[in-house]
């Protein structure tokens, strides 16, 4: 057993064990993650069975919170493979399990380390503020993080005179700039779920539903955010759905968030922005989609596949995460 689950793990990136199809697996991961004192945490991103077996859905400040704070053995992250070195970052000491290891992010990997590193030295006299959806390595060249709720929050605590580089996604960059009067310096970065959506389908779509907002990501290209009536994070997004009078939305966001949005407004209708090549009418990351039930149960069964990191990285890499976490902290109490 031990050698397939090695081969399977270096050929698959995930276990590719048989699972008896009769097996109640929703029971069985429930009893696992009890037997083994371990928590679940689910992006919003995920398919709505997973987020709804998790122990907490949120967006990625939601969730590097959560990790900071549980007291469990192991952490299951069902996300991509950043969050999960998020958490162990933030928890050295704990065994964090990711169902699948090709779960990575296409923003993330739009920011390789030692091309970034040259881009820093080109700029001595600038401050760093990285967008979390990035790799350890990055963080670990980085003043501090921020997540998409917490940006503005983040390069406001910074002096007007104090040079900025925001990296590495250019659309959220370009969003705080404008929101901020700022000009900070942009790592030419973007997420491939955000940068699809069509402009010309969406406001197709607006024509036909008059009477539905549109509300968008800002990692989505500034001709999508112009012409939407609101713009926040993921959890700004499901919060704004949830306050406002409309009871239609269009929304310009990875579509997994919908399941959260109608579960906590039933009586609204939620339809998801259309991207530039979409046949379903949806925008999907293919990374979050990799994560299954299958894949969750297999992984708590086994403890595998374990995320293992360097531990110099890790400590530096925490440092810009905990002045996010109190930054944060402090500005919103």
């Amino acid at each position: 057993m031990e050698m397939e689950i090695g081969v399977s793990l270096k050929k698959h990136g995930y276990l590719n064990i048989p699972i008896d199809p009769k097996m109640d697996l929703e029971s069985e991961i429930q009893r696992l993650k009890k037997e083994k004192n371990a928590i679940i945490l689910g992006h919003f991103y995920i398919t709505p069975e997973l987020q709804d077996i998790s122990d907490f859905i949120g967006d990625s400040l939601g969730l590097s919170q959560k990790a900071k704070n549980t007291d469990a053995d192991i952490i299951v992250f069902l996300g991509v493979h950043f969050m999960a070195e998020t958490a162990k970052i933030l928890n050295p000491n704990k065994k964090v399990l990711i169902p699948d290891l090709n779960a990575g992010c296409s923003l993330a990997e739009s920011a390789p380390a030692d091309k970034f590193k040259a881009f820093k030295e080109a700029h001595p006299d600038h401050k760093v503020i990285s967008y979390i959806n990035c790799s350890a390595e990055i963080k670990a060249l980085s003043d501090v993080i921020c997540t998409s709720s917490n940006a503005e929050l983040i390069v406001s605590s910074f002096s007007k005179n104090q040079k900025l580089i925001f990296a590495p996604d250019k659309n959220l960059g370009n969003y705080i700039n404008s929101v901020s009067g700022r000009s900070m310096v942009l790592w030419d970065g973007a997420c491939m779920v955000h940068e699809k959506y069509s402009l010309e389908k969406i406001i197709q779509l607006k024509d036909e539903h008059p009477d539905a907002e549109f509300i968008a990501h800002p990692e989505c290209e500034k001709p999508v955010l112009i012409v939407a009536d609101f713009v926040g994070s993921t959890t700004a997004l499901l919060n704004y759905t949830q306050k406002s009078t409309s009871k239609k939305f269009i929304v310009a966001t990875e579509s997994g968030i919908l399941h959260q949005m109608q579960k906590q407004s039933p009586d609204k209708v939620f339809i998801p922005a259309p991207s530039i090549d979409s046949t379903c009418g949806c925008n999907d990351c293919s990374f979050m989609k990799l994560n299954t039930m299958e894949k969750l149960y297999l992984c708590l069964e086994h403890e595998l596949p374990e995320l293992e990191m360097d531990e110099a990285l890790m400590i530096k890499a925490k440092t810009p995460i905990l002045r996010m976490l109190d930054i944060s902290k402090k500005l919103t109490n």
